[in-house]
């Protein structure tokens, strides 16, 4: 538990204080987070109880604002190994492995990243909504191996959501990805730009469905082919760069167009038949992969702390390289490998 004081000058007199102190606190807590300490006795003015985040602040007078210590996370903290690329007080970004859930849920209450981020960073986590947790602002499905940014206070987590709620228009967010895809889209470079929303079959499931409809959510995906296979059985290595972030874009779109994920088990269904055309060994590469062939590879963003610009960069992880390898997909130079899986 921390308190704090402020002296209200003339130029802040009347203000309302809870915007007197997001001000004071320069951002350190949201305006919602405020309004809750507020009503719960946390601010004094002049020595009295504060009654509400409206009461207005006098020229001359003392604010004190105390902070409770941030409550211990739920999520119990396990010491699961991380592969993190950059670590400081504000931010982590880290290299998800494929089969790591994100956030505990049904059927996954713990092994996830989450436990393990509350292990890793213990202390240094200084509350998010009041609790000691790590601040999840974009996610990657089990499968799906990558890079992933995460906030380790409440400021950091409402500037990078800001950054990903604009879907990279104002030029701060970059999220691009490898995907190995069956077939050889056309044209090899293109823009899907197709809503989605639930499956009206698969609770589970995303489709591409009228804009109109009521859960529909715009959505577009840029794909780039760099290379195409020259097995029996058609398969490109592309890049995907998001512009907007739903729930398995890359994933139900490309499957749209035709061009499904190899091994994707919910958008891919029927294309595994092709496999059938590689001589035995690419097959049982191919049929045993496991997962759905994607990879966050590519994540940059302006450190919500003092907007540098922060890229990263993941090599593709041998598990796809294998891939690659089975369907004669020869791996671009500029696309690094990882030998050690």
């Amino acid at each position: 538990m921390q308190t704090r004081r402020f002296l209200v000058d003339d130029t802040q007199d009347g203000e309302r204080l809870d915007v007197f102190l997001t001000e004071a606190l320069e951002g350190e807590l949201s305006r919602s987070r405020l309004k809750t300490l507020i009503e719960t006795g946390q601010a004094r003015l002049g020595g009295a109880p504060a009654r509400s985040a409206k009461q207005k602040v006098v020229a001359g007078e003392t604010v004190e604002f105390t902070l409770p210590a941030p409550e211990d996370p739920k999520p119990r903290p396990e010491a699961i190994p991380l592969d993190i690329c950059y670590e400081d007080d504000w931010i982590l970004v880290l290299d998800k492995p494929a089969g790591m859930v994100v956030h505990p849920g049904a059927g996954n209450p713990d092994g996830t990243l989450v436990n393990a981020l509350v292990a890793h960073c213990g202390p240094s986590l200084t509350g998010i909504g009041g609790v000691r947790r790590p601040g999840i602002v974009h996610r990657l499905d089990k499968d799906t191996s990558g890079l992933l940014v995460v906030a380790k206070t409440e400021l950091a987590h409402r500037g990078l959501s800001e950054q990903f709620a604009a879907h990279g228009k104002d030029g701060r967010l970059v999220r691009a990805y490898l995907a190995v895809v069956w077939g050889e889209p056309q044209p090899r470079k293109a823009s899907v730009d197709a809503a989605l929303g639930r499956s009206a079959t698969n609770r589970i499931k995303r489709a591409v469905v009228p804009a109109g409809r009521p859960d529909a959510r715009h959505a577009i995906t840029h794909y780039e082919t760099l290379k195409v296979g020259d097995a029996a059985a058609k398969a490109s290595l592309i890049r995907c760069r998001l512009e907007t972030g739903r729930t398995h874009q890359i994933r139900v779109h490309m499957a749209h167009i035709g061009h499904p994920l190899v091994a994707d088990p919910l958008y891919g269904a029927g294309m595994n038949t092709k496999s059938a055309k590689l001589d035995p060994t690419a097959r049982a590469t191919a049929e045993g992969f496991g997962r759905q062939a994607l990879h966050a590879a590519e994540l940059g963003f302006r450190h919500p702390q003092d907007a540098r610009r922060l890229s990263f960069l993941s090599p593709l992880p041998a598990d796809m390289a294998a891939l690659c390898h089975a369907f004669e997909i020869g791996v671009p130079e500029n696309v690094t490998t990882r030998s050690d899986g």
